[in-house]
């Protein structure tokens, strides 16, 4: 079924690939499409729900039967699929395995424009072309992988290289596309240009053209996504201009599914830029004029067109026979071997071109859609939208309407046009319901809808348009409709007795067409997902053999396990020094946020529970922010390093959605405050040297520090003139100093300070010993600072204080933190076990070495009334019996902490 000549392959050379499992043979230039149909595959799967042989019919992206899996790719149209030697595919009945463990190197690319121009056919260039008019930068996307390979003018691609030659594009940025070569076309006719090495132009003022891109999603603010080959462009758009064209749409009869029912559009597709006849006796059923063109390509190609069947009692003249007032009622044969007119006539043929006209592509457009019965489709309202996309179907029209909206996007003037000779469009006459069995009549062929499916959603009651979408699941699948809506919506209108128009269209969602959602992530997959974030310390914790776990995004110490050790072993002997002698830890991944202003005592005050607008300057206290509702939100040390600067810790996992927050009622709520606030996490290196040896410690390498009372901090040197931060803060309970250096002495510091290192795990049962919470683990979405026992400021405002009076939070039977101690020390309660009774749950469950026996915390309804009871903890196999205990398991009066225990 290839022609001798014509086309844009390369016939000098060949390409083998196989399709389901079958070896075939192609060129350069093909997709997988075209090749299958120079073999004179026409069936090429089976449809999804009902296994029916299905048939090439379209050669673009709105494809709905030739669904392949190819080269590991899981789900793609083979009409997309540009063919290479040794390509590997296979048919899928719409629905794939996804398996692609060696999937493409994804990744993004963020850009501005102040123009940015969908589609590059005609409109598309001359939007381009006024648009560059000004200084705007300018970025048009074409889907195809040439640029305009069908334009039927060169006066867009020659004044586009005028352009270039006038430097309105600067010469680097023209390095982005060059002409085709190689493609077996004379040089006369070579119209398109293909990307170059570079796929972008420099930033800056120009036009940038991206080809084989495909906007995808259009979402507020301009912002769009556009994917091209392995990138993601992430676009921040200031004018959008959608010259996307129109979809031509099929026909709707019995059979109009079979293998050999195509387009008319595609087969002159695969006729001129692929060399390929679809079949040698032809019938053209169509509404409109478009087809006719179609006709005359077949029967130059040497092609029989039996007849034109078109639906209009006045039909154009044509050089083959065309039957008018007439339609296709059905077809015959596996693969279709004859058609059925409406009038009786029936006619031999192995393929069936149909048009039922065209629909403007709206799928990117922001605005209303309204029904014109001139072109029988929906046009766009409002918005930059030109050409076939604004239901405009003449050349001189697309172009006139490119250049107005590209100089409207552009604020400047639209060029002088050339004349052009004019177009008449002849109106089309749709025929949306033919006689026949509506059970094979099919609306949605990757769905496998028909007729039948929507008259039967109409008798269930149905008759909102999303609604019956979501009854017969027209456009939902990958092609979203394309093929289809159109024909739905007059369909299901003409069953209702109203218009399309009142009937509307479904609300088209992105992807415009379908996208792994590994590019969407790009390189943010596997071992990428998440960004690791390590501490200075971090070489060090590795080669002592740390095992990590993650806390956020950090990649935190949990244990060093010395030579036998497992965990257990571990933690206790970790505990162990920090209770009796001295331990060290790196909290360098604590969140540090300075506050900075004028207002900067007032806007904290704000946050926090506790007041901190009169602390001294030097001093710290611990603080709780809540949400508007009272909820506990985040908790940590507040410094004031000055009398216009704080510093506020936070929690590892905390940092972004405290400064998230703070930023958020800056500028939304408090927009009088003049603070400034910026994130120092990655600034400081931090250790807690804990234990009661830990001033001895600090003494070594902070020879000037002196006395230094809890809560309290001091800037100075090290011995070693490292500038510091040394504050005494505990976690623990005992005596402790967190010492802060700039971030590229944290290592040299770790090193110094020398002494038993301990993990988050051991950090944990030495801050549950002492009732100290972890917000997240101790807390959920419905504890407040009075569940927890902790007192809050009654003297000022803050966030969530009006949420703390209300009858529901202030109830005395609400969960609050208490401590269980179960009757056999050696039993250990899971975490999140449930109490007996509804009473709670357990938070914290720990082995503490230091007491020699388990402990807990947990939320217990009037926990603190119930101090001294028995409860019972069910297991699956037994119930662990327990009493509920003060929250403080060790040191109750806190003398460690001061070094006097």
């Amino acid at each position: 079924m290839r022609l001798d000549t014509g086309g844009r392959i390369d016939r000098t050379r060949t390409l083998r690939f196989t399709f389901d499992g079958e070896a075939l043979t192609g060129h350069p230039g093909d997709t997988l499409a075209s090749a299958l149909l120079a073999h004179d595959r026409i069936e090429v799967a089976r449809s999804t729900y009902r296994g029916r042989p299905r048939g090439i019919l379209t050669a673009d992206l709105t494809e709905p039967n030739a669904l392949v899996e190819a080269d590991g790719t899981p789900f793609t149209q083979a009409t997309e699929i540009e063919l290479h030697e040794g390509l590997e595919a296979r048919s899928i009945p719409g629905v794939a395995r996804l398996d692609t463990p060696n999937s493409p190197n994804y990744h993004r690319k963020h850009i501005h424009a102040d123009v940015v121009i969908i589609g590059g056919g005609p409109t598309g260039l001359a939007a381009a072309l006024a648009a560059t008019r000004s200084h705007a930068r300018v970025l048009l996307a074409e889907h195809n992988p040439t640029l305009t390979p069908d334009n039927p003018t060169p006066w867009l691609t020659n004044t586009l290289t005028t352009l270039v030659k006038n430097r309105s594009i600067r010469p680097d940025e023209y390095r982005s596309f060059r002409p085709v070569k190689n493609c077996g076309i004379r040089p006369d006719e070579n119209r398109g240009f293909r990307s170059g090495d570079t796929d972008s132009a420099r930033s800056g003022e120009g036009l940038r053209i991206l080809v084989g891109a495909t906007a995808v999603g259009r979402y507020a603010g301009g912002y769009l996504l556009i994917a091209q080959g392995e990138r993601m462009w992430h676009v921040r758009a200031g004018e959008v201009v959608l010259a996307t064209g129109a979809h031509e749409r099929p026909l709707v009869f019995a059979g109009n599914d079979r293998p050999g029912v195509m387009l008319a559009s595609a087969v002159s597709t695969y006729l001129r830029r692929f060399g390929v006849v679809p079949g040698r006796e032809v019938v053209v059923a169509t509404t409109c004029d478009s087809a006719y063109a179609t006709a005359a390509e077949l029967v130059a190609a040497g092609c029989r067109v039996r007849a034109i069947v078109d639906s209009r009692d006045d039909p154009p003249a044509a050089d083959v026979p065309v039957i008018g007032g007439t339609c296709v009622v059905e077809t015959a044969g596996r693969r279709v071997e004859s058609v059925r007119l409406s009038d009786g006539t029936e006619i031999d043929c192995d393929l069936l071109a149909v048009s039922g006209g065209w629909s403007p592509v709206l799928h990117l457009h922001e605005g209303d859609r309204r029904w014109d019965d001139g072109i029988a489709a929906f046009r766009p309202v409002g918005g930059l939208v030109a050409g076939a996309a604004n239901g405009t179907f003449d050349l001189p029209g697309c172009i006139a309407e490119g250049l107005e909206a590209g100089a409207r996007a552009a604020g400047t003037t639209p060029p002088p046009m050339r004349d052009l000779p004019p177009e008449p469009i002849r109106p089309p006459r749709p025929v949306w319901l033919t006689p026949g069995d509506d059970t094979e009549q099919f609306v949605d062929f990757q769905r496998d809808a028909t007729v039948a499916d929507i008259r039967r959603a109409i008798r269930a009651g149905l008759r909102s348009v999303e609604h019956i979408k979501r009854h017969t699941t027209i456009g939902v699948g990958s092609d979203q409709g394309k093929t289809s809506w159109v024909n739905a919506t007059a369909i299901i209108a003409a069953e209702l007795g109203t218009t399309p128009g009142e009937v509307g269209t479904p609300t088209f969602r992105p992807p415009y067409v379908p996208v792994p959602f590994a590019m969407m992530a790009g390189r943010e997959r596997g071992d990428l997902h998440d960004p690791i974030r390590t501490t200075p310390m971090h070489s060090w914790h590795v080669a002592r053999g740390a095992v990590f776990e993650d806390v956020g995004q950090w990649r935190r110490a949990r244990y060093y396990p010395r030579d036998g050790e497992d965990m257990t072993t571990a933690v206790h002997r970790e505990c162990l020094a920090a209770r009796t002698d001295v331990a060290m830890q790196d909290v360098s991944t604590l969140g540090r946020i300075e506050v900075v202003g004028p207002d900067a005592p007032e806007f904290c005050d704000r946050l926090y529970t506790g007041g901190v607008a009169r602390l001294p300057v030097g001093k710290g206290r611990y603080g709780i922010m809540c949400t508007t509702d009272g909820v506990v939100f985040d908790d940590g040390v507040v410094l004031r390093l000055a009398d216009d600067r704080y510093l506020l810790s936070t929690t590892t996992g905390g940092a972004e959605k405290v400064l998230d927050r703070l930023e958020q009622w800056l500028q939304t709520e408090w927009t009088d405050l003049e603070v400034c606030c910026t994130s120092v996490t990655e600034q400081w290196a931090a250790v807690a040297v804990t234990g009661p040896g830990s001033g001895r410690v600090v003494e070594r390498v902070a020879p000037e520090l002196g006395e230094i009372g809890f809560l309290e901090f001091r800037d100075m040197v090290l011995y070693n003139g490292i500038p510091a931060r040394i504050a005494r803060i505990s976690f623990s309970g005992e005596l402790a100093y967190e010492i802060n250096v700039p971030s590229w002495y944290g290592l040299a510091l770790w090193e110094d300070i020398g002494v038993t290192p301990y993990g988050t795990e051991a950090m944990h049962v030495l801050r549950a010993e002492k009732g100290y919470v972890i917000v997240g683990q101790d807390t959920d979405g419905t504890v407040t600072p009075l569940d927890l026992g902790m007192p809050v400021s009654r003297r000022k405002d803050f966030l969530g204080k009006r949420s703390l009076t209300r009858a529901d939070t202030a109830r005395a039977d609400r969960p609050q933190l208490v401590g269980l101690l179960t009757e056999d020390p050696d039993e250990l309660l899971p975490e999140g076990a449930w109490i007996a009774g509804g009473l709670g749950h357990v938070t914290s469950s720990y082995r503490s070495p230091i007491l020699g026996r388990s402990i807990a915390l947990a939320l217990v309804r009037s926990g603190r009334d119930r101090i001294g009871e028995r409860i019972t903890v069910p297991l699956a196999d037994r119930e662990v019996p327990a009493r509920v205990h003060a929250p403080v398991f060790y040191d109750p009066e806190g003398a460690r902490r001061d070094g006097r225990g």
